[in-house]
């Protein structure tokens, strides 16, 4: 291997070190199994890992009982916005075996990178100087095309290339060199599988060495930000390293661990950082504190760079090398993906894995490999368990890949007070077994349950709910509320949990709003009612109070809402604040909330918004969307609060709408089909009106809008009425053809919101009123389109229509 690596690269290590380096790849099982080897053979007395210094502190907790990887340090700022940085770990990570292991032996362990006060400062001026130096060198780059001086375009593109883009060009060419599918096969066949004694150590570190000295020949054009952040990473780093060595540990018995890109540098002879030039580095307020992490999160497929592809597999391939035999590998990877499958309901044999097992070796050894590496399972696995087909086994292979692993941290361990207080509330609410990474369905009943003894149990589900609507107002993307059917709205809530380290974040960085999370929402939502300027959303704003338990955040959103109210003019944000008091009283008493203080608002607002109905009805069609809307929404109100508030009044409005010719025609027609949907409309006045809105002096828009508007409310009101279709009937034959060509507009836009069943009721219905079979026209007027009606309608899609 060695041989190999020095011959293709062209590179000789030089180490005259007296204290060890040992280069790792992150989460690399191979580099965790050969670390902890060396460690054994070395006994060193201190053991110093890449990773941030100021979380020393936090390695003692690392490594207790109880502890379950993947695990992460988090870094984030004091200060809003919040910024983050992320150190997280696997079981199988070679740095976290380090700790594990001076743990066990009493070694002192230490994280020697830059603290992350200067880490996150650096890394975000990195970025910046990076976009703006891209920017700068593209409008240069485009003068010196236009003055005909510069080079051809892909050699501009070559320029633009980021450090990542060169290296992955690089390991394209390896790939091909060593005949590999991808860079990551190349790895695994190279570094992972190889078990010989010192050769991991040696091999990385030469093979990084040499990827480090060629990216950094003047041809690749390394960006000088990153050069510059590693270069004081390093310098720092060394600056460590000294003064472990100042304190009395011997040199050879020291051992460092860095990512293998940074082992060269870890020489004394170069440059170390003075305590003056780490106080010139910028800085930001930082904490730290741990977290759990997932499987998901550290793989590849998240947009982790350090990750990997596969870290369930991975984490197969170290339980293989803990056991001494990696040759248990293949069998063990098909059985996962044959136990899922099964899990399923689909079968696959003994022999299939057998016949599996030999396709990935044969594969291997078509590699010159004598182990499979996961790249080889998978195609064995499509082949001899999908068949062929990777859709069939794609799910089973996800799961035994990346896996659902989240971590653990049990009590005591150092976290945020909001961290502290969510993991006492799930446990205090038995929703511990939904912080998951598989979604899950959570259905709650808000009603007391009188089938058990404590109050505690009989209102769990009430307080499951002000939790999880807490951490909603908090946008904790641990919950998701889903829609429920509107007979059990009052009382039924349904919601989604899944865990993910996202939400783990979110819910760090919500301790900077309260140590709580009541107090974190009571924050936001107090936020949220001092930049309230409309009433909608101080209606909004009690309504969330409700849901969140916070009644004097409550009491104070009702205060603003009825000083608000005073100046609203807009009938739509009346109407739509006066719905959702409405909804808080027909169900607070589920959520035993005191209601009666907005009973008057809702007089109020009911008063107001009644009162402006027929000033807010001379509009266009355009807002008149939103009008319908609204009026629905009042009507909602009338009919749900009748007792409480002047349902007379309402009747009135709309009586005096439905008349009007001066008003939207649309709000007319549908102010009329509420009355007739509440029986305030008799058959004569009915056939009065619907004779009048559709008669040949009626201008087109105006009529067959007004029909628009009726049909949008109760259908079955409207086709139990065969006076109302034979006037439609005589009114259409009566249009002039541009007019009849106008009144498709309308018709048509009114007919498509109908359904299947009851266009086939209109249409039977219409065979009737024409003295034809109902059945025979039904099934005319639905089957669909000829080629000559298809040309028509597209005729009738460019027509002018002039002003409309």
């Amino acid at each position: 291997m060695e041989e190999s690596v020095q011959s293709v690269l062209g590179y000789e290590p030089v180490s005259d070190q007296q204290f060890h380096v040992f280069g790792i790849r992150h989460l690399s099982p191979a580099g965790a199994f050969h670390l902890r080897a060396f460690l054994d053979e070395v006994k060193p007395t201190a053991v110093l890992i890449e990773g941030p210094s100021d979380a020393n502190s936090y390695i003692p907790q690392l490594t207790v009982r109880g502890v379950v990887p993947p695990i992460a340090i988090l870094a984030y700022t004091d200060q809003l916005p919040v910024r983050t940085l992320l150190y997280p770990y696997a079981d199988y990570s070679p740095e976290y075996q380090a700790l594990l292991w001076a743990s066990n032996h009493s070694a002192h362990a230490e994280f020697i990178d830059l603290p992350s006060s200067h880490s996150l400062a650096l890394y975000e001026h990195k970025n910046r100087s990076a976009s703006a130096d891209a920017d700068e060198k593209a409008d240069f780059e485009d003068e010196q095309v236009d003055g005909e001086t510069g080079s051809n375009e892909e050699d501009r593109k070559e320029k633009g290339q980021s450090f990542a883009e060169q290296q992955r060009k690089i390991y394209k060419k390896l790939v091909e060199l060593a005949d590999e599918p991808d860079y990551e096969s190349y790895w695994e066949r190279n570094f992972e599988h190889n078990l010989h004694k010192d050769a991991y150590q040696k091999s990385i570190y030469r093979f990084s060495a040499a990827m480090r000295d060629i990216t950094e020949q003047e041809e690749w054009e390394l960006a000088p930000e990153e050069a510059s952040y590693n270069e004081i990473r390093e310098a720092y780093m060394r600056s460590r390293i000294q003064a472990v060595l100042g304190s009395g540990h011997a040199p050879e018995k020291v051992v460092v661990i860095t990512g293998a890109h940074h082992a060269s540098a870890m020489n004394m002879s170069l440059p170390i950082m003075s305590e003056a030039e780490l106080q010139s580095i910028p800085k930001a307020s930082t904490k730290i504190t741990l977290m759990p992490y997932s499987y998901y999160k550290l793989s590849t497929h998240s947009g982790y760079g350090a990750g990997n592809q596969a870290p369930a597999y991975f984490e197969l391939l170290w339980q293989c090398l803990q056991r001494g035999d990696l040759s248990r590998l293949p069998a063990l990877y098909l059985s996962h993906v044959i136990a899922h499958l099964r899990e399923h309901g689909t079968y696959r044999s003994t022999a299939s894995l057998i016949e599996g097992v030999r396709l990935a070796e044969a594969l291997a050894a078509m590699h010159n490999g004598s182990q499979p590496t996961w790249r080889d399972l998978r195609d064995a696995a499509t082949v001899c368990l999908g068949y062929g087909e990777l859709s069939v086994i794609a799910e089973a292979l996800a799961r035994t890949d990346v896996g659902t692993a989240i971590g653990n941290l049990p009590e005591g361990i150092s976290q945020t007070p909001v961290q502290d207080d969510l993991n006492r509330e799930l446990k205090r609410l038995k929703l511990e077994k939904y912080k998951s990474t598989v979604a899950a369905t959570l259905e709650l009943d808000l009603r007391e349950n009188r089938r058990v003894k404590s109050e505690e149990a009989a209102f769990i589900d009430l307080n499951r709910s002000l939790l999880l609507h807490r951490l909603d107002l908090l946008k904790i993307s641990f919950v998701k509320k889903q829609h429920v059917n509107q007979d059990s709205a009052s009382w039924a809530e349904h919601w989604v949990l899944q865990w993910t380290p996202e939400a783990e974040i979110q819910v760090v960085e919500s301790t900077l709003k309260g140590e709580t999370i009541e107090l974190a929402a009571a924050f936001v939502l107090k936020e949220r009612l001092e930049a309230c300027s409309d009433i909608r959303e101080a209606t909004r704003i009690i309504r969330v109070a409700c849901n969140c338990g916070l009644n004097k955040l409550m009491e104070q959103a009702r205060s603003t809402l009825q000083q608000l109210a005073v100046d609203t003019g807009s009938f739509e944000q009346i109407a739509e604040s006066a719905y959702e008091l409405s909804v808080l009283l027909r169900y607070g008493s589920v959520r035993r909330i005191d209601t009666a203080s907005l009973e008057p608002l809702l007089q109020q607002l009911f008063l107001r918004g009644s009162l402006l109905l027929l000033d807010s009805a001379g509009c266009n069609d355009e807002a008149a969307s939103g009008m319908i809307t609204a009026i629905n929404a009042l009507n909602s109100v009338a009919l749900d609060h009748y007792e409480l508030v002047d349902d007379l009044l309402w009747l009135q409005k709309l009586q005096e709408l439905s008349s009007r010719d001066d008003r939207n025609a649309r709000l007319s027609g549908f102010a009329f089909a509420i009355l007739l949907e509440r029986n305030e409309v008799s058959d004569e006045r009915c056939a009065q009106e619907v004779s009048r809105r559709l008669s040949p002096g009626i201008p087109v828009d105006l009529g067959a809008g007004w029909f628009e508007g009726m049909s949008m409310r109760n259908r079955y009101a409207l086709l139990s009425r065969v006076s109302l279709w034979k006037q439609l009937d005589a009114y259409i034959h009566s249009l002039e053809e541009e007019s009849f060509h106008r009144s498709l507009v309308f018709l048509r836009r009114a007919l498509s919101a109908f359904e299947a069943r009851e266009k086939a009721a209109v249409a039977e219905m219409m065979g009737e009123i024409w003295g034809v079979d109902a059945e025979e026209t039904g099934a005319a007027l639905q089957r669909p389109l000829n080629e000559d009606e298809k040309e028509k309608l597209d005729e009738l899609n460019d027509f002018d229509f002039g002003d409309l």
